[in-house]
């Protein structure tokens, strides 16, 4: 199945990440995946990079250890529409996401970027909200959808809407260092891909 969307999103620092669980199941929010999301971002000496695109394979591994599964996209040049953070993007589910990687490293393409994190995801109404706990540094949410079905979902968090930004991981990264003066790690530790 391949879906074409624009991806409109907002993110926030979270305090306390069982709080925010609780509320979005008080308020229905369905548990839809837990587990390790790992984002692989592949450029070709950084030409996508220059032009503010992404090619990235995402490889899901549930928490139930469940047979894993890969999602293939390309992301357009980031903007801003209002208060949100706007993007082109096209993704489509593979099923064998190790082929995948073979295939884009013969195309030349290398790793650019390795984001690895533990998440769980939920749908509430036509909103998804996705926490995500990083090697070291806060946990962050993520709430992605219309901007009606955002602005719906925000208040189900018990987040305030000021904590909501249209920012995307570097700034958060950014922030995490300065306030606590320590190194933000995104990812494991390096291994072979």
């Amino acid at each position: 199945m391949t879906v074409v969307r624009e991806e409109l999103e907002l993110k926030a620092r979270v305090d306390d990440a069982d709080v925010v669980r609780r509320a979005l199941l008080a308020a229905g929010a369905e548990l839809i995946y837990r587990g390790a999301m790992m984002d692989r971002r592949f450029d070709r000496r950084g030409r996508l990079e220059r032009r503010d695109q992404v090619v990235r394979l995402r490889v899901y591994h549930p928490a139930d250890h469940s047979p894993e599964w890969g999602v293939l996209g390309w992301k357009g040049p980031a903007r801003k529409q209002g208060q949100y953070r706007l993007r082109e993007e096209w993704e489509s589910h593979v099923d064998d996401p190790k082929a995948v990687l073979v295939t884009l490293r013969r195309m030349g393409y290398r790793v650019a970027v390795r984001v690895d994190r533990a998440i769980e995801q939920y749908r509430l109404g036509d909103a998804t909200l996705r926490l995500e706990w990083y090697p070291s540094m806060d946990v962050l949410l993520e709430v992605e959808g219309s901007p009606e079905a955002i602005e719906r979902a925000i208040p189900a968090t018990g987040m305030p809407r000021d904590a909501f930004l249209p920012e995307s991981l570097p700034y958060f990264t950014e922030a995490y260092e300065k306030r606590t003066g320590r190194v933000a790690r995104v990812s494991r530790l390096r291994r072979r891909e």
